[in-house]
This record gives structure tokens, sequence and C-alpha cells, in this order.
């Protein structure tokens, strides 16, 4: 099945420097799409990030055989626990990356299956016959708050502690990891973002993006600008992953 994809990212309208990073890439299996949000300061959340690119771009690129949705799932836990390890070691030996973590949203996009992985507060949402719609839980402060019915939702929007995360790669020894697996299909477009974007559109935003007019490079670019248009806080980043219908190859 053919795709088509696209990553952008950009430092936002108040940041000095951009701690997301990320990436596409490719191997005869298919397509990883990563999205990682550095945090840590003195530049630390710039090495965290750039850290788990990195390391998940070499192991991509080492072909693993990831025949089976078990295959891909175990590989996407072992490959978030091996870059916790390096990111956790890092900082422990770099006085200045001390504290220093991120988040990560990686999704294997085959012709069968997707597979994702996150932990912290990047998300992956997907569009397709049945609708639009977050796909991963944010590992909040304030989306535990809600979850447990303790604030509503739209109290979770200017809560004070809205950045605080219970989860991220690199700050701990030990880590959680959320996997989730969808069947891959003909017209749909999964979409990983840090919450740059997030925090800037609703998902009816989002959608209209997606269904609007455009190129997939022309939608990551919307995308970048509105969330810069409205006052752009924070880095910004964004993958797009589409499937193509038979018609369309």
């Amino acid at each position: 099945m053919e795709k088509k994809f696209t990553f952008r990212t950009d430092v936002g309208q108040v940041r000095s420097h951009n701690e997301d990073n990320g990436g596409i890439f490719t191997n005869q299996i298919g397509i990883l799409a990563v999205v990682a949000d550095g945090m840590g300061g003195h530049r630390a959340g710039d090495v965290a990030s750039s850290m788990t690119i990195t390391l998940l771009k070499e192991a991509w690129e080492q072909h693993p055989a990831l025949k089976t949705v078990v295959e891909a799932e175990t590989w996407l836990k072992e490959q978030f626990t091996l870059v916790n390890d390096a990111l956790f070691q890092h900082a422990s030996e770099h006085e200045e990356c001390q504290g220093m973590g991120t988040t990560l949203v990686a999704a294997i996009c085959t012709d069968d299956f997707i597979t994702i992985g996150h932990i912290g507060d990047s998300r992956a949402y997907l569009s397709n016959e049945y609708g639009f719609s977050v796909k991963t839980d944010d590992h909040s402060l304030v989306h535990e708050l809600v979850r447990t019915g303790q604030i509503s939702e739209e109290e979770a929007e200017h809560h004070p502690r809205k950045n605080v995360l219970l989860r991220a790669l690199g700050t701990e020894r030990d880590i959680k990891i959320d996997i989730l697996t969808l069947q891959a299909d003909e017209y749909q477009t999964l979409m990983l973002c840090s919450d740059g974007l997030s925090n800037k559109l609703t998902t009816d935003e989002m959608n209209d993006v997606l269904q609007g007019e455009g190129t997939l490079e022309q939608k990551a670019d919307s995308f970048i600008k509105i969330a810069n248009e409205r006052g752009g806080e924070d880095n910004i980043s964004v993958a797009l992953i589409q499937y193509l219908n038979e018609s369309k190859r």
C-alpha cells in the first residue's frame, strides 16, 4: 500500500531554540514516524530529544524483522527502554543534563498495521472513515485529574500545572510505555504531534485542516502556521502519514 508522509518542526514565536525533534524513516518493512518533545532547560531538552531520534533512526536502519504485530510491539517497547537507559546514563554523567527528559510518540506503519508507542504528552491522532480522534492518553497531571473526575476538561485547558508530566523518557530508571496497534487501511491519515500543536488547535480544527485542500506538506505547514498565529509559545512539531487508496496509486 502506497503511503505519503511529511514531517515539520518549528521553534515557535517565543522560545529561543527548538527542543522538539522528530522524523520519518523508511526501510523494507515500512515507515517509522517519531516526534519527541525535550525538556530540562539549558539546552538539555535538545540533547534528550536529539539523542532519542538518532537512536531510533539507527535502530530502524538495522532492518528489524517485524512481520507480526507482536514483534512490532515488542521491538518498540525494547527501543523505548534502550533510549531511556541511554538518556538516564547520559544525564548522570553530564551535570548540565541532569533532569533532562523527553516525551516520545513513535509509530511503525506497515501495509497491514500501525503500532504506536508513547510516553508523555505528545500525541497520535487517526483520521479514517469513522472520523478523527486522538489515540493516545497524555501522561500528565492534568489528564489524570480529568480522568479521575477532579477537574473538568474545560478547567484542564487553563490549569496552572498543565505542563506537569507524570511520565517521560530519561527522567527515571524504569518506565511504563503505552502501546497500541491499529489496522492499516486505505483512506486514513496518522498524525503525530507535540503539545505545541495540540494545545493550540481543537480536534475539530485539526480535522478541518486534514480534510481541506492542499498537499500533505501544505497541511503540515498550515498546522505550524495556525499554532504560531495563536501565540506559538512552545515548539511545534507534526508528522503526517497518509495511506493512499487504490485509485490514487
